[in-house]
């Protein structure tokens, strides 16, 4: 509880009322009230607004408990501390279940109790405002329409999606080129739930080598196998109560796929090496850049998991399809790159503007930013020319006409290509290609593409 304490003492023994506010009043940041009837008490309530009332239980008028009452009815978040001249378990047990922070025997000691006492709500209630605050700061850092930036039909479209699916408990897919935003969405979906004050938990399946994404999501115990040397909480037990965000879940393995599977089906999991049976709740939200679709069809992923994890599908539309909003992302990355390295803000071009909208961003946002960065440290001015955007894609074979390949290859590349573009939409791009689908299975069984 930071700044200044309002405190009243309520004791109709004026002698001891004035020893407690004098004791507590050593603190400067307490402001002591002293009132010697339950009258007065009530009636400085709604002036003064005090924090913390240590009240006698045998005050004139009404005792402590009706007392009690009457405070919590005007304001419950005032701590109320009993201080009583005789001992009585019962009376303390039942003032404690009406409300009464704690409840204690006038002796030589109650100076020293009460202090105690006065400055465990103090540092409990400055935890608490701070805890407040920062839950204030991160629900504000993750309004949609803040994480995910833009103002096209397209996003704002998103934005309203991700609303309606913030309002319950469904889960959730989220799908979409590599640098779209997903982890964002899902983040977006999550703080603005229900769960907001609960964890959220996120696992990239793409980041983790088969054999580790099982003890990653389930925990194990000690020694339930060679190198586990302490209990491991997994992440569905970390996210209980919140958010499981599972990242890249079309390339988990496909024996991991059905434990994950009965774990949702069931809502319950055992760490590895223990037969102890831990309930789940959390929301599920998963994400991917592959069409799951196609890869049921291939055998790469269970129908009955694809069914069980769908629940409300998003979208996510790439950075090209969203016109003018990649010149408001750019500004926005200028600036966040110029407030964090501390140098002057630069501007973008005319030459600079268009240049950018012509590209395709393959890399979406993600390659967006990493652009834009890098232009802001290459540029000798106050401005960001057209020379100053570099583009380098990673994909050595981006022109593939400059290549000496067969024709058997150079359909391969094609072939890629398009299936890159199209999100792995076989259909689509056999008809984009003007070939036939079961070429595109038949290549992608082979692994020739």
């Amino acid at each position: 509880m930071s700044g200044l304490c309002k405190i009243f003492v309520a004791d109709d023994d004026v002698m001891y009322s004035e020893i407690l506010g004098h004791y507590l009043s050593l603190n400067p940041d307490n402001e002591v009230h002293k009132f010697n009837s339950s009258k007065t008490c009530l009636q400085a309530l709604p002036k003064i607004k005090p924090k913390i009332i240590t009240l006698d239980y045998n005050m004139p008028e009404s005792n402590g408990r009706e007392l009690l009452k009457k405070i919590k009815e005007y304001d419950n978040t005032i701590q109320v501390i009993i201080i009583s001249g005789q001992e009585d378990i019962k009376t303390a047990l039942n003032l404690l279940k009406e409300g009464a922070y704690d409840y204690f025997v006038k002796d030589d000691d109650t100076k020293e109790k009460l202090w105690n006492v006065v400055n465990k709500i103090r540092e409990f209630e400055s935890l608490k405002r701070e805890n407040d605050n920062l839950r204030t700061e991160v629900k504000s850092k993750y309004q949609i329409d803040k994480i995910l930036k833009g103002n096209s039909p397209e996003i704002s479209n998103i934005h309203q999606i991700i609303e309606k699916a913030s309002k319950t408990n469904i889960s959730v897919s989220v799908f979409g080129e590599t640098g779209t935003g997903k982890e964002l969405a899902a983040k977006a979906i999550h703080y603005n739930s229900l769960k907001a004050n609960k964890p959220f938990i996120a696992v990239n399946i793409a980041s983790l080598p088969n054999d580790l994404i099982e003890s990653e999501l389930f925990g194990y115990e000690k020694g339930a196998f060679t190198g586990a040397q302490n209990r491991r909480i997994g992440k569905m037990e970390e996210a209980n109560g919140g958010t499981l965000f599972l990242d890249e879940i079309g390339e988990m393995d496909l024996s991991i796929q059905s434990k994950l599977l009965r774990a949702l089906q069931e809502r319950e999991i055992s760490r590895l090496g223990s037969n102890q049976i831990i309930k789940l709740d959390f929301r599920l939200i998963v994400a991917t850049h592959k069409n799951l679709q196609n890869e049921v069809k291939l055998g790469n992923f269970r129908e009955d998991l694809y069914y069980r994890i769908f629940g409300f599908p998003i979208e996510l539309p790439s950075l090209r399809s969203r016109g003018q909003d990649i010149i408001l992302l750019a500004n926005y990355f200028i600036k966040l790159f110029c407030t964090e390295n501390k140098i002057n803000v630069v501007e973008l071009t005319k030459s600079a503007k268009e240049k950018l909208l012509k590209y395709p961003w393959p890399g979406n946002v993600r390659e967006l930013k990493a652009v834009i960065e890098l232009a802001v440290v290459m540029t000798n001015s106050n401005e960001i020319s057209e020379n100053e955007i570099s583009f380098n894609p990673i994909d050595s074979k981006s022109n593939i006409l400059l290549q000496e390949m067969t024709m058997e290859q150079y359909q391969k590349e094609i072939i890629n290509s398009y299936l890159k573009k199209y999100n792995n939409n076989v259909v689509l791009v056999a008809q984009k290609l003007n070939m036939g689908k079961s070429t595109i299975y038949n290549m992608l069984q082979k692994k020739e593409i």
